[in-house]
């Protein structure tokens, strides 16, 4: 322990003085709550051949819908995502195609390199015994989370067009991305509900995340000041009741087994509202963020977290699964195997999550070796991996 103070000290003495502590803050903060709501929300069953199988704490505790608003943090991710990538699109050293190039492979890398691993550990573990329900279970869980990849590489590729919008219209580029959602949600959601084929809810995808990302590059293009964050921060939080009070939305921002409407796959407008809520308030919070993220001990962790965002989106769901899937062998072991239908469970699934940080900083240590660019990694070598990643998604979606 005695070391960590020079180490805080050391990292902060190396932060170039034009960084902004504020958006490296924010980042870390929805970072975070990603693990935080997949360890806390998502719990596990054990059937009579002992496999694992996915169930939620919500489905017998809907009281604890309002957890969900905190840490569904997506909204600010996208934000800070367009914030950060209006400024690297503007210092650009060479063309838009390079730009969107670099920014692309430095997602996949990590994507193409937990799929690749998976599909090595699932031959494994089924020559070991372990229960093909269990696999499945682990690669839903696993596969889970990188969608987002997948939307967030969409996103990116928009910022040119989204730069452009920002400069001509303002923080109002957004307001159509929220009003093609609403317009989804009146048909999904209105009278005239049963006619409306299932597919139509997929056109609320794109601008649902895109709103957030949006502002984000109006707020890099300094087209969102104070004004404007009042008006998002207030405007999404009286939108976000009333969709709740009058219209019935779901509480949950995520989804909810048996439940048969959810808010986030693919968005409602309840989660345009929360990211609106979200953003005026990170941007209104920005300055006391950065003068608080100037203290060493607590900038470095923030340093630290940023250096590994996408080993943790990748790898958290493994470090849970490491401990439950031994834990399936030994029985009922509470906040592990045990229903979450308890408080008991709450309580014990909370004792967990130190031990799920530590597995995946283990865990963390060897798989950051997928961030950085992959020079000495050959083309048959890339190749491989490509096809074992194809491999798992394909099971993992249950098409072998």
């Amino acid at each position: 322990m005695s070391g960590l103070g020079p180490l805080a000290a050391r990292i902060d003495a190396s932060t170039p003085a034009h960084r902004d502590r504020a958006i490296d803050g924010l980042r870390a903060l929805a970072l975070l709550a990603v693990p935080t709501g997949h360890w806390m929300l998502g719990g596990f069953t054990l059937d009579g051949d002992g496999a694992i199988h996915n169930a939620s704490p919500l489905s017998a505790f809907g009281a604890f819908a309002p957890f969900s608003w905190v840490l569904q943090m997506l909204g600010v991710f996208f934000l800070v995502g367009g914030y950060a990538s209006a400024h690297s699109y503007r210092r650009r050293p060479g063309g838009t195609t390079d730009w969107l190039k670099g920014r692309v492979a430095r997602l996949g890398r990590p994507v193409l390199g937990v799929t690749a691993v998976w599909a090595a550990l699932v031959a494994v573990l089924t020559a070991a015994g372990v229960p093909e329900d269990t696999l499945r279970t682990g690669a839903t869980l696993v596969v889970q989370p990188l969608w987002f990849v997948g939307v967030y590489v969409v996103v990116t590729a928009l910022t040119p067009l989204c730069v452009r919008a920002a400069r001509r219209l303002g923080g109002w580029a957004a307001a159509p991305l929220l009003l093609s959602v609403a317009a989804v949600d009146l048909l999904r959601y209105g009278p005239y509900a049963g006619a409306v084929p299932s597919w139509l809810s997929v056109l609320n995808v794109l601008p649902g995340w895109l709103f957030a990302y949006q502002l984000g590059v109006c707020w890099g293009e300094k087209r969102i000041g104070r004004r404007g964050a009042l008006l998002l921060a207030a405007g999404g939080t009286v939108l976000f009741a009333v969709l709740i009070a009058v219209f019935h939305y779901p509480a949950s921002m995520v989804g909810v087994p048996g439940e048969a409407r959810t808010n986030s796959h693919p968005p409602s407008l309840l989660v345009l509202a929360l990211a609106s809520a979200q953003s005026g308030a990170a941007i209104l919070l920005r300055e006391r963020l950065g003068r608080l993220l100037a203290r060493p001990a607590l900038w470095a962790p923030v340093v630290l977290l940023n250096l590994s965002a996408m080993t943790i989106l990748c790898w958290h769901q493994t470090a849970m699964l490491a401990a439950a899937v031994p834990a399936s062998y030994a029985g009922t072991v509470p906040g592990l195997t045990t229903a979450p239908d308890t408080l008991g469970w709450v309580a014990a699934r909370a004792a967990w999550l130190p031990v799920f940080a530590a597995l995946l900083v283990v865990i963390g240590r060897y798989a950051r070796v997928f961030e950085p660019p992959w020079r000495d990694v050959g083309a048959a070598r890339r190749a491989t991996a490509g096809v074992l990643a194809l491999g798992f998604t394909a099971f993992a979606l249950g098409l072998t």
